[in-house]
């Protein structure tokens, strides 16, 4: 579980961290945001912009992120693009902080907005070693330690601390972080569907890019049921993305299914590829080190067509690459793949209007390649009205 001193901590620039990985390695630095100890999955974002929407973007609960790039902070913290009403990363690494943010746009400093928010950090660190540790080894369970509470403790106690916090594997996480309220996001312009979309992590930009299709977005808990879903009577379900370990969403599996049965439109995104895997009947495993950035490619099948696209998951759907697969609810096929490393990265049925990706299409801070699969859900809702 995450912990953090909360308050700004004097001179941070001079106060000693040091992070600690489950494997026994060591890196030390400086503190940057909150002082404290923290604890999460040590993961790395490859994306070279786009640090804020990294930062709160719900599919990062209880993740330390290393950012890949060696500047972070330089365009400090304003007020419209993030993804949540909080950060939701366990802990942040970073090389080297921007010393002054300048962007018109910008009302505080980095380091200012993680102090406020109680999110402990690291900086100084050699985050080029650390992501090739990562790469070779995989995820892998970390802490940051900083401040006074800390000075002179054993790196071996601090491991000790490292290997009591939970792993990701096994995590049910999604009510976690999804709303607890309903609510609706409004069509802009004239409205042409409804939608149900069950939130299981979403993030702001998703029911926004819905909205500027003409969709009105009933944005329901994690745990939501197929009577809840029904009862805003939707054109179309939507199942966003999220943290944890999909093993272990039997709920949203269940919800999905039932939509599956009415032959709804749906689409799914991230945790809800991995959903839609589940109820089609395919397994689900934990990656190396997982997908995270903005700079992933990825082929959909479909067209031929190469996207550059924004992820972040660190578990994939298990389905055959080449061949059509027969379901509970008719053909499914694998229709887009990483061209990095092969993993499943969308499904389609055959037989009726359900499709998912396991990336971002709404991608703040971009690239917007995928944009496209926003219209493709509005096509099937239409068909489906036809």
């Amino acid at each position: 579980m995450t912990t953090s001193t909360r308050g700004i901590a004097p001179s941070q620039k001079a106060t000693p961290a040091v992070l600690v990985l489950e494997d026994g390695r060591v890196f030390r630095g400086r503190a940057y945001g909150a002082v404290g100890e923290t604890f999460g999955e040590a993961v790395f974002s490859t994306g070279m912009t786009g640090y804020q929407e990294t930062l709160t973007d719900p599919s990062y609960h209880r993740q330390v992120v290393v950012m890949t790039a060696p500047h972070v902070g330089n365009t400090g913290v304003n007020d419209e693009d993030p993804e949540s009403q909080r950060i939701w990363v366990a802990g942040y690494v970073v090389r080297d902080p921007a010393r002054m943010p300048s962007n018109w746009r910008s009302r505080r400093s980095l380091d200012d907005e993680l102090v406020q928010q109680g999110v402990v950090g690291i900086s100084g660190v050699d985050t080029r070693a650390l992501t090739r540790h990562l790469r070779e080894r995989g995820a892998m369970r970390v802490g940051i330690f900083s401040g006074e509470a800390w000075e002179g403790v054993r790196d071996e106690a601090l491991l000790a601390r490292v290997k009591e916090a939970p792993q990701m594997q096994g995590a049910n996480l999604s009510a976690e972080v999804a709303t607890k309220e309903a609510y609706v996001v409004p069509a802009i312009g004239e409205k042409k569907f409804t939608v149900a979309a069950v939130d299981l992590g979403i993030k702001g930009m998703t029911p926004h890019r819905m909205a500027e299709r003409g969709i009105e977005v009933h944005v329901l808990p994690a745990t939501a049921t197929a009577d809840d879903v029904y009862a805003v009577g939707p054109d179309g379900v939507f199942f966003s993305n999220g943290p944890g370990d999909p093993a272990t969403a039997d709920g949203p599996v269940a919800v999905m299914q039932a939509v599956l049965a009415r032959r709804t439109p749906l689409f799914g995104i991230c945790f809800g590829n991995q959903i839609l895997g589940r109820a089609l009947g395919f397994g689900t495993y934990k990656l190396k080190y997982g997908h995270r950035g903005i700079n992933q490619p990825v082929q959909d099948r479909t067209t031929g067509k190469v996207e550059v696209t924004a992820h972040n998951h660190g578990f994939a759907v298990d389905a055959p690459l080449d061949k059509v697969s027969e379901t509970p609810y008719g053909r499914a096929e694998v229709s887009h793949v990483c061209l990095n490393d092969q993993v499943v990265e969308g499904l389609q049925l055959l037989d009726q209007p359900a499709f998912s990706v396991q990336y971002h299409p709404e991608a703040a801070a971009g690239p917007h390649d995928a944009a496209y699969l926003f219209d493709r859900f509005v096509e099937l809702m239409e068909g489906q009205r036809a």
